[in-house]
């Protein structure tokens, strides 16, 4: 099966995904019925983490998807599946709300490699969409080899920054 047979398969019987991500939002809601002073402390915020990672995986998946879809394959939006790719986006983002509504993220275990792992992700994307554009290989004729060694080079130059900027994960709040 291939991934677009997968979102086609999805497309035709959306009945699972839209409970799926249906769900998540009213999990979310119902974890506020827990005492505030409690949401912070396991196993609450590990379920907490659990919902996060649930609507987020596949909520940061498809739109990666839909960008490298609508920049290099130039597809139009219009094309996009309202169950398997529009929804997967649009719950992940109202958990994320009420999650952050309710409880403050820096005790949900896992949430800061989450973000960093979208931050990643995005800056690969970002690259790729530059190298796409300016056609950067065709110009130098360098072997693929050197090509990927500048590709991870300039990863790690993004990840410099970004900490230079918003700050080490391994630096104290206090």
């Amino acid at each position: 099966m291939t991934l677009r047979e997968f979102f086609v398969y999805f497309g035709n019987n959306p009945q699972s995904v839209v409970v799926y991500f249906a769900a998540l939002p009213l999990v979310a809601i119902l974890m506020g019925l827990i005492p505030r002073d409690q949401r912070q402390q396991p196993p609450w915020n590990f379920l907490y983490a659990a919902i996060i990672y649930l609507s987020a995986v596949p909520g940061l998946f498809v739109l990666r998807l839909n960008i490298y879809v609508c920049l290099f394959e130039r597809q139009s939006i219009m094309d996009l599946d309202i169950f398997s790719q529009v929804l997967t986006m649009v719950s992940m983002v109202i958990t994320l709300g009420i999650i952050r509504k309710d409880v403050d993220l820096r005790y949900v275990p896992g949430f800061e490699k989450l973000s960093g792992l979208m931050i990643l992700i995005t800056a690969v994307l970002g690259l790729m969409w530059i190298i796409d554009r300016t056609h950067v290989i065709a110009f130098i004729n360098l072997r693929f080899e050197y090509v990927v060694l500048i590709f991870f080079a300039m990863i790690i130059l993004i990840r410099i920054g970004y900490y230079q900027v918003f700050g080490s994960p391994y630096r104290s709040q206090g």
